[in-house]
């Protein structure tokens, strides 16, 4: 019986996939095999010992102490593709608004209510302060085409929108999805330079912490619309006050508005609302689950974070698997220690990601407490598993 406990309130739909004959699930729950969880803070959390896995249900992962987790052999997973339809949409919307001038035109005709005047009068008369362009013709840049970003390009290109896009490391996946109409930006600059509209759909990573910043905004066209729906520290905010301010920025339209952003008036602040719908809910639900159970019930890796990606059909009677450093000669210490035991390896995979390997070894036979320790004090080895 696996032990799954729940940090945050997971889609019913998700926990359905957790047959009750295998798994108990709950919010406080004693020596959990696995987590779940969504926006939960984990990184002063004290993870048990006896986690082999956790599972966010949703793209980023920014909540969780990822390294300290590969120290434990702790398997993260999230569920990259899971709500792109829903901040999709959130873009799109982002769009508009970002043109029409219709956030503002609602709160200043809002403002009229109890003033005891003739409200539809006082509209006609001055509805021409909140005129926008359409965005169809119009030129918009593509930051990263991910999961999010194909889309977004794809729907834009679709509403008659000129679609440039960048991503160097654009997945083949992606690159399949990606509209025949969306152009391919010759260079950062280039795209930046050209484009009335920028979405920005990145990670967030030490290399793309203020990837948009002062030195970039100077090449932008006077008045774009600048949408951020990845992360807020994609973008300088200091440099970003300055770009709105002078007029570089004409509307910062973001799902992740800081304190200082409030406070100015082309700023169009969203409350985080990109996965916010019931479907990408149970979307990431469903993912986060599947994924968890693939690695407690067969050791198999999808979308992890920290650990390889790592998938092998069964074929032996027992399955080990055991995580370790990426470092040499790794293999060349498990496999005497199984020879040692008299075992016959039927099948072995072994994949590396970063500073992490991960071995999914089928054996015929059973195998006993001393070869399985001899194999946890191997130098590096983070994670043995017997399944």
């Amino acid at each position: 019986m696996f032990k799954i406990l729940t940090l945050n309130k997971i889609s019913p739909l998700g926990l359905t996939l957790l047959p009750p004959d295998k798994y108990e699930h709950a919010s406080e729950l004693p020596h959990p095999d696995g987590i779940l969880v969504r926006s939960q803070d984990m990184l002063k959390m004290e993870i048990p010992g006896t986690v082999k896995a956790i599972a966010r249900a949703g793209a980023g992962v920014n909540n969780i102490p990822i390294e300290r987790c590969s120290e434990q052999g702790i398997v993260v997973f999230n569920t990259p593709g899971a709500n792109a339809n829903a901040v999709k949409e959130l873009v799109i919307l982002g769009l508009l608004l970002g043109s029409r001038k219709v956030y503002q035109g609602i709160a200043w005709t809002k403002s009229l209510a109890g003033k005891g005047e003739d409200v539809k009068k006082r509209i006609e008369k001055e509805k021409s302060n909140f005129t926008g362009p359409e965005i169809k013709g119009k030129t918009l840049g593509i930051l990263g085409l991910g999961a999010i970003g194909v889309l977004v390009a794809n729907d834009a290109a679709a509403l008659g929108m000129k679609v440039i896009g960048r991503d160097p490391y654009i997945s083949v996946e992606s690159a399949w999805g990606l509209s025949r109409d969306v152009q391919c930006a010759t260079s950062l600059e280039n795209l930046i330079s050209e484009c009335e509209y920028i979405s920005i759909h990145m990670p967030l990573t030490d290399e793309t912490r203020g990837f948009l910043n002062r030195n970039r905004f100077k090449f932008m066209k006077k008045g774009v619309v600048l949408l951020n729906f990845s992360r807020e520290e994609l973008v300088d905010e200091e440099s970003l006050i300055e770009a709105l301010q002078d007029g570089t920025v004409s509307t910062y339209v973001t799902d992740f508005p800081g304190e200082a952003l409030l406070k100015l008036d082309n700023v169009i602040p969203i409350p985080h609302l990109g996965a916010s719908t019931p479907e990408a809910e149970d979307n990431c639900a469903i993912m986060a689950v599947r994924q968890m159970r693939e690695f407690l019930e067969n050791g198999n890796i999808t979308n992890s974070v920290n650990f390889p990606g790592c998938f092998m059909e069964r074929s032996g009677k027992k399955r080990v698997v055991i995580g370790n450093k990426n470092i040499p000669n790794m293999i060349g210490q498990i496999t005497p220690i199984l020879a040692a035991n008299n075992t016959n390896i039927s099948d072995f995979l072994n994949k590396s990601k970063g500073d992490y390997a991960y071995n999914i070894i089928d054996i015929d036979s059973d195998i006993d407490e001393t070869t399985i320790n001899a194999l946890k004090k191997i130098n590096g080895v983070v994670m043995v598993r017997v399944i």
